[in-house]
């Protein structure tokens, strides 16, 4: 065996031993909910003592947030494919897309959708800092790509008065817009489609608007014309 050998072997192992913690912690959460994913139920899943885990994830927090920039992982590539189908030149088909694939995504992973978006452990906190982050802005630059490239191309309306209170709540957001000098009256117009969006989604997956409907999918729809209507571009 080389020098370099038993090194290259034991991060093999490691990253295998992540592989499996991963998808542990991914299954309690699909079968018994957030509150099953504790370090102590995947050591006992895999057979292992509570502090050989502690050599891969020091605490549930660092647990959590590796988890949840697994899922923002999976979801912003899941994302891109859905987009990358569609024509590069129509940032609106491209956008029906990936709102499309966001809704199915969620659909066929509501426990995986709510830890991200609805944080119903603490842990999964992604505010700046923290190691989920990153990953939840890869989720988001999806979407804020493409409106910014709608911008680009005319037709959102923004409001003709923004109160003072947005400029400083948008900072974030402008931030992540890699220079783009988007004015934040239409960064406002993009938080205000993502709040549709996500609430559209949300309702359906978690079931509350089952009390009217038994086929959601139409109101979705509404909302996403609804949506490129804003952004200016209306395109099925």
């Amino acid at each position: 065996m080389t020098s370099t050998g038993t090194p290259r072997r034991r991060h093999r192992i490691r990253e295998h031993a992540i592989e499996e913690i991963l998808h542990t912690a991914r299954r309690l959460l699909v079968q018994e909910g957030p509150t099953a994913v504790t370090l102590r139920a995947i050591a006992r899943e895999m057979n292992m003592t509570a502090p050989g885990l502690y050599r891969y994830y020091a605490s549930h927090h660092d647990l959590i947030q590796a988890l949840a920039s697994h899922l923002y992982e999976e979801l912003a590539a899941a994302l891109a494919a859905a987009r990358d189908r569609q024509p590069a030149s129509d940032p609106g088909r491209r956008m029906r897309a990936v709102c499309r694939e966001l809704r199915r995504w969620a659909l066929a992973h509501p426990r995986e959708f709510g830890l991200l978006f609805t944080k119903p452990l603490t842990d999964a906190d992604t505010t700046p800092g923290t190691a989920a982050h990153d990953a939840s802005w890869r989720f988001g630059g999806i979407l804020l790509e493409l409106m910014v490239q709608l911008w680009h191309l005319g037709g959102i309306r923004p409001p003709d008065d923004l109160d003072d209170r947005w400029i400083t709540q948008l900072g974030e957001v402008r931030e992540h817009l890699a220079g783009e000098a988007v004015p934040p009256q239409v960064i406002y117009v993009f938080v205000s489609c993502w709040a549709r969006l996500y609430g559209a989604v949300a309702v359906e997956v978690f079931g509350h608007l089952d009390f009217a409907l038994t086929d959601p999918e139409p109101l979705f729809e509404q909302t996403l014309d609804d949506i490129l209507t804003s952004l200016g571009r209306l395109t099925h």
